[in-house]
């Protein structure tokens, strides 16, 4: 392995330093969180979640904070939780890529909610 520049760190530090800004909370609005357990990661819930970041990114909603959380079955994998002052909780079901890009576009960025992709959270217990 190659030995890294003194730029080369820096280039490193600046790009984390980036990525870790996209989890700070505060001057946020709106808080999406992805269910990442290990049925929501079988579903597919990696690419949604790394789907919505680039989106969110390459859009520049800089009032957009994405996080995840563990398990959300028996809900139909992967979930997405929406969290905005306008709305409340939006939760979307069964969000796949072309879902995560429509989650962004018309919800975080148009400000519509997508009544297709919109479930009820069931309790494990139900």
């Amino acid at each position: 392995m190659a030995k890294l520049s003194l730029s080369d760190l820096h280039a490193i530090r600046e790009r984390e330093e980036k990525n870790l800004k996209k989890r700070d909370i505060h001057g946020r609005t709106v808080h999406v969180v992805v269910a990442m357990g290990t049925s929501g990661i079988d579903a597919g819930a990696k690419l949604t979640l790394n789907t919505i970041a680039d989106d969110v990114e390459k859009l520049g909603l800089d009032n957009v904070i994405i996080t995840q959380t563990g398990s959300a079955a028996p809900n139909p994998e992967p979930v997405v939780e929406v969290y905005s002052p306008e709305e409340g909780l939006t939760v979307y079901g069964s969000v796949d890529k072309n879902a995560a890009h429509r989650i962004v576009e018309e919800h975080l960025k148009g400000g519509h909610i997508l009544e297709d992709l919109r479930i009820e959270l069931k309790d494990k217990e139900q």
